[in-house]
């Protein structure tokens, strides 16, 4: 039997603190695994299950009704699942009825379960309701039971024709109905009648809000809504708006739990206090007082409006911005204020709470609420119609779903439409409206022509239409809304676009370098007449740049022209024509052309004298042009003249506004507000960063790039008589442009890149510099800890201990704070408090309590090991004064500390073990003795001190055994106790004390002392065991570490992931965090919510998974043995297991085993787990600040384990601290595919059931999806479910109906939307599935809300960033690197993101938001396809646009995993590059870029998609470089220049050919990684880490991984096809098949690896700037670097992947896979020809840009035939054209070769294969013969075979690429499968190219070796067995 039968019927539970402690078998969902159409049934189910153990037979009815039930709602079965359902549950009723009927005690089945029902209702039932002091839960469940059960009882009387039930029956039932409606599941708040009693609904807060909700005074009721809670006054605002409006009945229940939380919690943190709050009191005292009803306090208005004003500051802003008057209308009376305002906000929460998908839209839900306001005020103001002369009614009705179905579903109609048109990401994104687009057709007031109620013939609806007709037209296509003010067109003219300013400022400024370059030495020849007229031509380039941006603003956007107004239009055509005129207007002023001028114009600029030769009329036509430009700087530098410019209503200034397009959309501008001194400094900060970094930047342009290539360009261009090696087709071309620009191409880009370099310099040194001033890296070291362990609990108790005290924050030089000495009584309380929450940490125990009668500082044992030892071994050799003993145990603070408490603690034992009076009197007189020496400085004259180790020896035995307890080893006691005597008397003692003597105790042998504590009197002598309490074991097991514990405190704790955090928690005390607000009375925390979207990853793992082994022999828990022998070793000594096949042998260990693998892995139960600490923190907090001090002396943890009087009692200490979690805190786990998942028996259903019983306040929202029978038809109904677990199973909360399926664009932002609505608070942090927590941090939440308080410029924080620790960074080298990079990026990066730059966004980090401001904007994420594919910055993007602010804070951290293995990393940074892609055509970035001022605006470029753009310019310039040379090289110019150079001596130009342009911005990363472990961990660490990084190929990983990111972000932007990729995160890093390698990295590396390989073979061949092979590498040794980490680093770092016999099975592997035909259902990973066609999908979806852009990308090869073919010997020097010509015929024959022998295999294979060999023998032959000919008589010599592969071989490729893009015309002309074959062919050579290296390598065994010790380095230094974990865990085990 389960463990859910356990206890009586499942009714109690085991309370437990672990995560481990509950499970299920898989049989626990036998119940749940019910079709969906019919889960009516499941409660019975549940029935049958839980009395099977006691009335087997009333369990087998209950199953036969359910039966029978079933049949009823489906008698066809024709539900998916019914008929095996209805099968399997037919075949165990059969099974069952036999058996059950022989148990069965009474004689009829009506009997039965009539007195099973009777005694069910006496015993359990009435037993539970106990009043104030039942349990809620296990009572409301009994009530559901009893329900169920009279339900079956009235079913079986039915059949067996009982006509009368018993009366008692009858009133139970009665009862039970009554109950079971009041007994109401619920979330947080108890709101029935039975739950007044409930702790947390006792807070006066709470009363309060109820109180206000409930006041219906004055509102009209329909008779008919729920007559039965009319009568008994039991409805409140909210039901009323449901009678009106029709919203669904637990929508309605939702949010008003919802709005009480919120509004208690902001009253509560009123200031002044509320009128009955002024007095202080506790909240106990509140109980107790039984006088103080729910009336003694009224809601306070300021609560109301705080509230209110968050909600609707959105929807004012939108009603402003589209010239409407709000709809939130107050009335006069002021009694009747407070009501309309709850009703107001009531109405849009009910909105927003129904509103599924439109959330995503909100200013189409400001709409909606408009009109419905609109309606509700005309309600309630008794206004009369003009049309119908009646009183205003609401325009849908008030039936039941009316909102959904007439409001909610029309509109989500239109998007799921849309959404359909995306062609899951492969349809264009201007063919289709994403939610962006449909959301701002409500920022035009053209949306009010929807009317209300909103037509269906409206433009919104155009793409419905036909639908809501009811008319079917599948010919035509339907029409759509458009698009918006935005088109996401996909080309790379968006970089452009988005960031004009940027590229117009780089072009301008090389412009005007490139001029002062050329002509003159020093750049301060710009001031010479002709140099500066040259440099004044920029503004004609400006107004080019300017014309450019105007046509790129018509083009890309005339998509969405179906929307454009007529003034849109003017004001586009009139931009380019104004802009065109100054195209021309200014270069006629700059040429002088008007010859023939008008007088008047010639007197205007008469005054103009010339300045530097610039004509007058140029210099006024350009101060004209500039006007706007000189108006934006004057708006950068007075931001308030901006503010009221966009508020102006002056015509002319609306005009402006309209024509710079700053008011077409409710989003305002980005500038900051100069009034405060704070926004001025950081303004400042920013301003002078960029300045900086642009004049180095500049001046390192100038000087290293620009003016170096001057002279030599000029040369150039004075080289005359060039001989070409091939046919030149303008061989009498001056100044050698080709050359020109083959030298300068690569320097230009470079320019345009290098500003990335940089801002990665500049930000590094910053974030150092600002880290440091953080006070970032104070204690990083134990060592350090110790040192500064005195300040800590000052530092504790002033950050997170409430205080009363204000603290002006800012940096400040010192850190002192006042230490809590433990001895002052007065500040016990502190130290206790600081004890309460270090000690739940579990880090290092400190006492509780310090005991009153020790005068010292407790510190904790880690500072005071070894001390004692240490101690003893001095005073035993001593043999000075008293008075240099003491001084030498002094000179060591906790040397002393020690010895004092343990001399007391030795007094306190003794005391409390002695009672008899002999014994007291003897010890009394000899610790008198020891005290009166001590103060007199003769202690060493009368005592001996080298038996002082013996006595310290029996001590510690007498100890041990105390801390055992064991009362059998009394005698022990008194021996021990006899023999310390002994040692003090007779070997310690100098002289015999006289009153020892008296008392017959004397140091001689003649007087027997045996009697001496062995109680041979009646009374005893000694108490043992003594009376055990919590301190006493406390302090006995901290006196035995004290006495024990050797080893140095620098080794204590030995864990290193332990010290990590130590050292983090402790030194994030001394940085700069707001104080800690109290909890309860002055309680200003915020709720928190937390969210984490979980899909089907791994919950727990299960007993299979930690045993099954892969590939290598190696199963999970081997692996983690490995990699955590400590907490290994930890983990079976707490199992008390020796051996690890004893944890086996128990299914608890294996419980907790599971447990234990689960929380070092990447799982939903590691990350519930951490979220859970939050409300562990809470409570603790809560009981510190609600305590009284006695309880806070006897300790938290005397709560944590309550009584159970005090668990029943909603009066207790439990119970208070219980409700303060419950109101705080809120965790859901939005496990979208948890309803599925349970119905088909899936073991992850179980895993979040165990964690919903063992985390009770955690919540579980999934989209269930119902079939729902709607007469003979049968639907697939959506519902958002909220479920909590009750006794041992999940019980629903809330159920709200959806208009249709959740999931219509990118899952993860849909799955977070359905259950946004279940989050409660005003803080809500999205957490994601591979994060983690710990509890020490969890205890600076509350400060971390604080934030949202804190003066952070002009507006208040949005979203409150926070650092991650990576935690994967132990398992590999590779994981080492991502761990150092990513660590580098959440700390260093984000820092300087947040400040000074001011552009930090959103980066699935777990980022703390404002919920309220984000609910009522759309979100925490957007949602449509592809475009939003990095979901979570766009959170950041919208937050920003609508005036947020983003910070960051790094005094609080929260674990996150990173992937381990390269392929893994590969594809999250494949994603991470496509979803910039995406990114760059956003109308997010378009905005941010226009709307920043330049310096945040280039901020905002480099941090986002400008890192993705600048990778891609790396490898651009590595291509543009080498094709540069090669046609230098190939066309004879290069020659001709080096020959011209030398023969001038021209070294200059010399050095100009050979240099080499190519940056590697792949070590760049390694910047911010030493700067920020230097910070942290020392920067002598830093340096050795960087090291090691170096010499484990981190160089290869980063250049390999500027691959993948250039690839997938240019793919992106050119073809579309960006998709989730899901990494997978495994535990151990496996060996990667080379398919699978090939398969992965062919198109993103191999092939653009072996290209540049080819380019630089020929090069070296044909180059003549490189004239030895040294001169060559130096010229080319970067790119081969390149190269080589491009084609084998997927082999560097794969486990491995040196060893022979895996090279072997890999080949085999491949062999196979690329032979394979592929077919339909084929996965790309079986067969080659399936994995091609999905490799070129992207092809098929793109646009004819796309291909066009691909085909002339393709024509680049065919170059190398071009220049190769006439470098041939065969060529005989002929540069004619014929020769490339006839080069032609030999790829055309072979072709015809190949296609001869293709159709020959296919026609004559079979049947006529002698005929096919004698075709390949002519054919063999025939190529024989052309070869002889070839060699004899055309001079063919061995190398120009070799050339011609490198001409041809580019070509073939070429021809490839083009087939491949011209797909459908191949296939039409039936070349497609000899374009196959062919590709087919090139697969294989490049396979064999790649495999042949690392096989060869793989014939050395020590090759292998070596790269397990460069794969796991850090392992090893760790002393793991990494090599025997790759041997295979199976043999050595």
């Amino acid at each position: 039997m389960s463990s859910l039968e356990s206890g009586q019927y499942g009714l109690t539970r085991r309370p437990s603190r672990s995560a481990a402690t509950t499970t299920f078998s898989l049989e626990v969902f036998d119940n749940e695994v019910v079709p969906s159409s019919l889960g009516t049934i499941v409660p019975i189910l549940r029935v049958a299950t839980e009395v099977e153990s006691e009335r087997p037979r009333v369990s087998y009815l209950c199953r036969f009704y359910a039966f029978e039930k079933a049949h009823r709602l489906d008698p066809s079965s024709s539900g998916r699942g019914v008929r095996q359902f209805k099968t399997a549950l037919l075949q165990r009723l059969e099974r069952d009825n036999a058996s059950s009927l022989a148990s069965r005690v009474k004689k009829s089945d009506a009997r039965e379960i009539e007195s099973f029902y009777q005694q069910y209702y006496e015993k359990y039932v009435r037993a539970l309701d106990q009043g104030e002091q039942a349990d809620r839960a296990q009572l409301g469940k009994a009530y559901q039971t009893a329900g169920v059960l009279f339900e079956v009882l009235c079913a079986v009387n039915k059949t067996e024709k009982v006509e009368e039930v018993a009366p008692e029956i009858i009133a139970a039932a009665k009862d039970v109905q009554e109950k079971k409606e009041i007994y109401t599941p619920y979330n947080i708040l108890p709101l029935d009648a039975a739950g007044a009693s409930q702790s947390i609904m006792q807070l006066e807060e709470v009363k309060a809000s109820v109180a206000a909700l409930r006041n219906t005074h004055g509102l009209n009721w329909p008779s008919a809504f729920e007559q039965l809670r009319q009568k008994a006054g039991d409805l409140d605002l909210l039901d009323w708006l449901r009678a009106m409006f029709g919203f669904q009945r637990d929508n309605v229940r939702n949010q008003r739990e919802h709005l009480i939380l919120m509004l208690a919690n902001v009253h509560i943190r009123l200031v002044p206090k509320p009128e009955p709050l002024n007095k202080a009191f506790k909240y106990a005292h509140s109980i107790a007082d039984d006088g103080c009803n729910s009336s003694s306090m009224q809601l306070d208005e300021r609560a109301v409006d705080a509230v209110m004003n968050k909600i609707f500051k959105n929807y004012k802003t939108w009603c402003k911005f589209l010239g409407r008057k709000h709809s939130l209308r107050l009335p006069q009376g002021q009694q009747e204020v407070q009501q309309r305002k709850m009703l107001y906000m009531g109405l849009y929460l009910l909105v927003w709470g129904e509103a599924a998908n439109v959330r995503f839209m909100p200013e189409c839900l400001c709409y909606i609420f408009h009109n419905m306001a609109y309606e509700l005020h005309g309600l309630l103001a008794g206004n009369v119609s003009i049309v119908t002369g009646e009183n205003i009614k609401p325009s849908y009705g008030g039936d039941d779903e009316a909102f959904l179905r007439k409001v909610v579903t029309p509109l989500y109609r239109v998007i799921e439409k849309e959404a359909s048109k995306a062609g899951h990401g492969k349809s264009p994104h201007s063919a289709w409206c994403n939610y962006d687009d449909l959301n701002e057709y409500f920022w035009s007031s053209d949306c009010f022509s929807l009317g209300w109620p909103m037509r269906d013939d409206g433009e919104f609806f155009k793409s419905t239409r036909d639908t809501i007709q009811g008319r079917q037209a599948p010919h035509k296509k339907s029409e759509s809304t458009g698009k918006s003010y935005f088109v996401e067109t996909r080309t790379f003219w968006h970089i452009f676009r988005s960031f004009d300013r940027m590229w117009t400022f780089y072009i301008l400024a090389l412009q005007a370098m490139i001029i002062v370059a050329w002509n003159g030495p020093s750049p301060l020849d710009i001031f010479r007449k002709k140099t500066l007229y040259y440099v004044s031509s920029i503004f004609m380039t400006a107004a080019f740049l300017r014309f450019l941006q105007s046509i790129l603003d018509l083009i890309l956007n005339f998509p969405g022209y179906h929307r454009w107004k007529l003034t849109d239009v003017l004001r586009n055509l009139l931009k380019i024509v104004i802009s065109l005129a100054w195209v021309v207007i200014l270069p006629l002023c700059y040429i002088q052309s008007f010859v023939v001028a008008p007088e008047k114009l010639k007197d205007l600029t008469g005054w103009l004298d010339q300045v530097e030769g610039i004509p007058p009329l140029y210099i006024m036509a350009v101060v004209l042009y500039l006007l706007p430009n000189i108006l934006a700087a004057v708006l950068f530098i007075f931001p308030m003249l901006r503010r009221w410019i966009e508020n102006s209503d002056w015509h002319i200034i609306r005009f402006l506004l309209w024509w710079s397009q700053v008011n077409i959309s409710p989003l305002q501008s980005l500038t900051f507000n100069l009034c405060t001194i704070y926004s001025i400094i950081l303004m400042h900060w920013y301003t002078i960063f960029w300045v900086l970094l642009l004049c180095s930047k500049l001046a390192f342009s100038y000087f290293m790039l620009i003016k170096p290539l001057v002279k030599p360009t000029k040369d150039i261009m004075d080289v005359r008589r060039v001989q070409y090696a091939w046919h030149e087709f303008f061989p009498n071309a001056q100044h050698n442009f080709g050359a020109i620009a083959s030298l300068w191409a690569p320097v230009i880009l470079v320019y345009f890149m290098d500003t990335q370099i940089w801002y990665s310099i500049f930000s590094t040194l910053y974030g150092g510099v600002s880290g440091a001033f953080s006070r970032l890296g104070e204690i990083r070291t134990l060592g350090m800890l110790r040192s500064r362990f005195q300040s800590l609990p000052g530092a504790f108790n002033s950050y997170l201990v409430p205080s009363d005290k204000t603290r002006k924050r800012g940096f400040s030089f010192s850190t002192r704070f006042a230490e809590v000495l433990f001895a002052s009584a007065s500040r016990r309380t502190e130290a206790a408090k600081f004890a309460q929450l270090w000690n739940e940490m579990d880090l290092l125990v400190v006492p509780y309590s310090s005991d009153p009668s020790l005068k010292l500082i407790q510190w904790p044992p880690f500072l005071l090991a070894s001390k004692i030892p240490i101690a003893l071994d001095m005073a035993a050799q001593f043999r000075s004064k008293d008075s240099d003993l003491w001084k030498r145990i002094c000179a060591d603070e906790y040397m002393k500390c020690a010895v004092i408490e343990c001399y007391e603690s030795f007094k306190l034992i003794l005391n409390a073990l002695v009672v008899g009076d002999n014994e007291k009197r003897i010890i009394g007189i000899i610790i008198k003795e020891i005290e009166g020496n001590i103060a007199k400085n003769t202690f060493l004259v009368h005592f001996r001190m080298s038996p002082l180790p013996a006595l310290c020896k029996k001590f510690v035995e007498l100890v041990g055994i105390l801390k055992e307890g064991d009362p059998d080893k009394r005698d022990t006691v008194v021996l021990l106790l006899q023999d310390m005597l002994e040692v003090v008397t007779r070997d310690m003692m100098v002289n015999e004390i006289r009153e020892l003597v008296e008392l017959g105790h004397s140091n001689k042998d003649l007087v027997p002392r045996r009697q001496i504590f062995a109680g041979t009197d009646p009374k005893p002598a000694i108490v043992f065991p003594p009376v055990a309490t919590a301190q006493w074991e406390e302090q006995i097991k901290r006196l035995y570490l004290l006495l024990t514990v050797k080893e140095s405190a620098i080794d204590v704790p030995t864990n290193l992931e332990a010290r990590r955090r130590i050292a983090f928690f402790t030194n994030s005390l001394f940085m700069n965090m707001p104080r800690a607000p109290r909890i309860w009375i002055l309680n200003y925390i915020s709720i928190a919510s937390v969210m984490t979207p979980y899909y089907s990853e791994e919950t727990v793992y299960s007993k299979s998974d930690l045993e099954q082994e892969n590939e290598d022999g190696i199963s999970i828990i081997f692996y983690l043995q490995k990699i955590f022998p400590d907490e290994w070793d930890n983990f079976m000594e707490r199992l008390n297991c020796k051996k690890e096949s004893e944890v086996w042998e128990n299914e608890e260990n294996i419980l907790h085993l599971r447990h234990w693998v689960s929380l070092r892995g990447q799982t939903l139960c590691r990350t519930v787990r951490g979220m859970m600490y939050y409300r562990r923190a809470l409570k603790l907090q809560a009981f510190l600040d609600m305590a009284s001090e006695s309880e806070i002396l006897e300790g938290y943890k005397a709560v944590t384990v309550p009584s159970e009087e005090d668990k029943k009692s909603q009066r207790s200490l439990y119970a208070q601290l219980e409700a303060v979690a419950d109101m705080k805190f809120t965790y859901v786990a939005t496990c979208q595919n948890y309803g599925n998942q349970k119905r088909s028996g899936d073991r992850r259903a179980t895993d979040i059931l165990n964690l919903m019983v063992n985390n009770p306040s955690l919540r579980v929202a999934y989209i269930d999806e119902v079939e729902e029978r709607d007469g003979a038809k049968v639907q697939k109904v959506f519902y958002s479910v909220l479920v909590k677990a009750v006794d041992n199973l999940d019980q629903e909360i809330y159920r709200i109906k959806l208009p249709g399926s959740a999931k219509i664009g990118e899952g993860k932002p849909e799955n977070q939307n359905h259950a946004i609505v279940f989050t409660r608070g005003e803080a809500l942090q999205t957490i994601d599935m591979n994060q983690d927590n710990y509890l020490e941090e969890a205890f600076k939440m509350r400060n971390l809300l604080e934030e949202f308080n804190e003066d952070h410029g002009v507006r208040p924080p949005t979203i409150l960033g926070v650092r991650e620790h990576i935690f994967t960074g132990s398992v590999s080298s590779l994981a080492w690197f991502m761990s150092n990079q990513e660590t580098s990026f959440v700390t260093i990066g984000q820092r300087v993101l947040a400040n000074p730059l001011k552009v930090r966004f959103h980066y699935g980090h777990p980022d703390v938001f404002d919920r309220l401001f984000h609910i009522t904007r759309g979100g925490i994420s957007k949602a449509s396809q592809g475009i939003n594919l990095s979901e979570d910055i766009f959170a950041g993007f919208n937050s920003t646009l609508r005036r947020g602010n983003v910070t960051h804070h790094e005094y609080i951290q929260v674990g996150k995993g990173r992937d381990v293995g390269l392929n893994q990393i590969s594809l999250f940074e494949a994603k991470v590059a496509c979803g910039n892609g995406e990114q760059i055509l956003s109308r997010d970035i378009y905005r941010l870029g226009h709307r920043f001022d330049m310096f945040r605006m280039l901020s905002c470029y480099f941090t986002t998609v400008g890192f993705y753009v600048s990778s891609m310019l790396v490898v651009i310039i590595v291509y543009v470089y080498l094709y540069g040379k090669l046609y230098l090289s190939l066309s004879g110019l290069e020659k001709a220049i080096i020959k011209h150079a030398k023969s001038k001596g021209d070294n200059a130009l010399e050095a100009a050919m050979a240099s080499q342009s190519v940056v590697q911005m792949g070590m760049l990363m390694a910047l911010p990684m030493v700067m920020e472990i230097g910070l942290e961990r020392g920067f002598r660490t830093a340096l050795s880490d960087l090291v090691i990084m170096q010499l484990q190929l981190a160089a290869v990983f980063f250049t390999f991984s500027l691959g993948t990111k250039a690839h997938y972000f240019g793919r992106t932007i050119l073809h579309g096809g960006a998709k989730y990729r899901a990494t997978g995160r495994g535990f151990v890093v496996r060996h990667e098949k080379f398919a699978e390698n090939y398969r992965m990295y062919s198109r993103s590396h191999f092939v653009k690896g072996l290209e540049i390989m080819i380019l630089l073979i020929v090069y070296q061949i044909y180059g003549s700037a490189a004239t030895d092979s040294y001169a060559y590498l130096l010229l080319t040794g970067s790119m081969w670097f390149l190269v080589i980490s491009w084609l084998f680093a997927p082999f560097l770092f794969n486990p491995s992947g040196f060893e022979w016999q895996k090279i072997v099975e890999d080949w085999d592997d491949w062999s196979k896979w690329i032979s394979s035909r592929g077919g339909i259902g084929v996965p790309a990973n079986k067969s080659w020809e399936s994995w091609w066609v999905e490799e070129q999908e992207h092809l098929l979806h793109t646009g004819f840009l796309g291909k066009f852009w691909e085909i002339i990308l393709s024509v680049r090869f065919f170059l190398y035939q071009y220049g190769v073919v006439y470098h041939l010997h065969i060529a005989n020097g002929n540069t004619g054209i014929i020769v490339y010509g006839l080069s032609w015929l030999v790829i055309v024959a072979v072709m015809i070769i190949l296609k001869i022998v293709s159709m020959g295999r296919k026609t004559f294979s079979a049947d006529f294969q002698l005929l096919f060999r004698l075709l390949k023998l002519f054919l063999f032959i025939g190529a024989i013969v052309t070869l002889v000919i070839l060699f004899t008589l055309l001079n063919l010599t061995v190398g120009d075979i070799f050339a011609s592969l490198l001409a041809f071989i580019p070509t073939g490729w070429a021809l490839l690429q083009i087939s491949q893009a011209c797909r459908p015309v191949m296939k039409a002309l039936g070349l497609w499968g000899s374009v196959k074959a062919l590709a087919r062919g090139y697969e294989y050579m490049s396979g064999l190219v790649i495999f042949a290296p690392v096989a060869v390598l793989a014939w050395f065994p020590f090759v292998s070796e070596f790269q397990t010790r460069l794969l796991f380095n850090q392992a090893f230094s760790r002393g793991l067995q990494i090599s025997r974990i790759l041997a295979g865990g199976k043999k050595n085990n």
